[in-house]
């Protein structure tokens, strides 16, 4: 229903100059006019727009929700825990206790010109309703004319001598014209409705957009420091790799080896040296992409460094209510904005089917120069009122309806589509923490066995006790173990940061200063609720 709060209470009442009762009298009747189109439009046309209901389940898995647990003997891998009913922090990535990524999403958050083009689009969207708004009001033009003519003179019977064949005068004219659409419909009511809706969409499209770049840079500093942990971990491994070729080839020169031994050996180091150039150059696009994200050119490369050493696994992890996700996701909330955009839109197709009044006022004055024109006797005026209806258009209007009632349905199947991949991503997410406990634990203690394995192995190298074929073999196992204890630990902290994106992070709701970055990006941007410790 459209109340009279639609009507702007800052419409101008003086359009010139000093107040006067002629002023006031056209100003009380542009405003009574707006007012009875406001009331008459409260009966709109289309259907009213109801939000969607919350979906009824109690979690988001089956059964009861388990927090990660690695099992039996699991020193060395941190416990987590999932805490039901909690919420997101809107600085959800300082739970990783990191001081650069901290600053690092902070200026990015700055400087990302991906947010920058999203306020830009809240602005475009309120801008154009508002511009929508002012057909609520009565449409006002001036105009003013002065031409000059030169016309021929009739014939004169008799002639008259004193007269020539031809007149030339002046003609100035000053008039203003108002006209108005009463909303009788609701028509432009609806189009306001959905263009407010669009507004709103814009402002969850920047959430979305925020949620994202500091979702993309967390992800992109935990993946550099993997990448610093695999190279590392090549190193150390190359490293022992090139201390048993000395060994063969102290053993060669004694003549307690084999050269194909030595040769064998040399060439593990080298296969070794081929992983290290594939991992600098993905560690150098990493670079390339956080300088980005940070909105940044390439050649002004951000000074923050990331290492897995310097990332603390969080270990409480917040997991909303599901009647609280639909409210937190701003992929949800801008597919329900949409939803109603298209709602409102049916109204506007209805109302252009159905009868419209115009009424129109044109008044001024006529004379043969300006100083004339405000003399008594050269004023005009007409009032004029019309009534137009579609008659037969080819079925055009009947379609256009339809077709933005089938736009309302396309619009509710793609919330629907999205609310039940927002509950999916937390689901995957929940999972991938419960798997990743263990995955660690199996990692770690393959990486355990494996460099005990090749410490044996070394020293039975020193001996002359072992083969050349376990030597290659307890390397090569080494070295898959430590890269994939190293992946396994930043898969742990990527499905972390998963389940903060998962759950629509922590955009402050309740912010009331101008600048929502300061709420975003303050100390104290939300509270959290007792939560359930699963």
């Amino acid at each position: 229903m459209l109340g009279l709060g639609r009507i702007d209470p800052r419409w101008p009442l003086v359009l010139a100059g000093r107040v006067t009762s002629a002023h006031i009298r056209r100003a009380i009747v542009a405003t009574a006019a707006s007012i009875l189109s406001a009331v008459i439009s409260g009966c709109a046309v289309g259907p009213d727009f109801a939000p969607a209901p919350v979906p009824d389940v109690n979690g988001y898995l089956p059964g009861k929700l388990a927090s990660p647990n690695a099992g039996a003997g699991t020193a060395g891998v941190a416990a987590q825990h999932f805490l039901t009913g909690a919420d997101v922090s809107a600085r959800w990535w300082s739970a990783f206790k990191s001081r650069p990524l901290n600053a690092l999403v902070r200026r990015s958050v700055d400087h990302n010109p991906n947010l920058q083009a999203a306020e830009a689009a809240i602005r475009l969207a309120q801008h154009n309703a508002q511009a929508q708004r002012g057909l609520f009001y009565p449409q006002v033009t001036g105009n003013a004319t002065s031409a000059d003519f030169l016309v021929a003179n009739p014939g004169q019977v008799p002639p008259i001598p004193t007269e020539g064949s031809q007149s030339q005068f002046t003609l100035v004219t000053n008039q203003l014209t108002v006209s108005f659409v009463p909303d009788i419909w609701g028509g432009n009511f609806r189009a306001v409705e959905s263009l407010d809706a669009v507004t709103e969409q814009q402002l969850f499209q920047l959430e979305a957009a925020y949620l994202a770049l500091t979702s993309n840079v967390v992800t992109a500093a935990i993946q550099e420091a993997s990448l610093r942990g695999q190279i590392a971990a090549t190193r150390r491994i190359i490293g022992i790799e090139r201390n048993l070729l000395d060994i063969l080839k102290r053993q060669f020169n004694l003549g307690q080896a084999a050269q194909a031994d030595v040769l064998a050996q040399d060439a593990a180091v080298a296969q070794a040296e081929e992983l290290l150039p594939p991992l600098e150059r993905q560690l150098a696009q990493q670079r390339d992409l956080l300088t980005a994200l940070a909105g940044e050119l390439s050649a002004n490369e951000i000074e923050q460094k990331f290492d897995l050493a310097h990332l603390k696994l969080p270990t409480n992890l917040p997991v909303s209510l599901p009647s609280k996700l639909v409210d937190q996701r701003p992929d949800v909330r801008a597919a329900e904005a949409n939803m109603h955009a298209a709602s409102a839109l049916i109204g506007v197709a209805i109302a252009a089917r159905l009868p419209n009044i115009l009424l129109s006022a044109n008044g001024g004055s006529t004379a043969y120069n300006w100083a004339q024109s405000f003399a008594p006797g050269t004023g005009f005026y007409t009032l004029a009122a019309s009534t137009t209806a579609p008659i037969f258009d080819g079925f055009t209007l009947y379609h256009k309806q339809k077709a933005a009632e089938a736009a309302l349905d396309q619009a509710e199947a793609q919330y629907r589509a999205t609310v039940i991949a927002a509950f999916q991503n937390v689901a995957d997410a929940l999972r991938a923490l419960q798997s990743d406990a263990g995955a660690l634990k199996a990692a770690q203690r393959a990486e355990d066995t494996a460099k005990a394995s090749l410490d044996i192995v070394e020293k039975q190298l020193n001996a002359g006790q072992v083969n050349q074929l376990a030597v290659l073999n307890a390397q090569q196992t080494y070295l898959t173990a430590a890269v994939v204890r190293v992946q396994t630990e930043a898969n742990r902290l990527s499905d972390t940061a998963a389940l903060f994106m998962a759950l629509g992070g922590g955009w402050p709701s309740a912010c009331t200063t101008p600048d929502w970055r300061q709420c975003a990006m303050g100390e104290n941007s939300a509270s959290t609720p007792a939560p359930i410790p699963e």
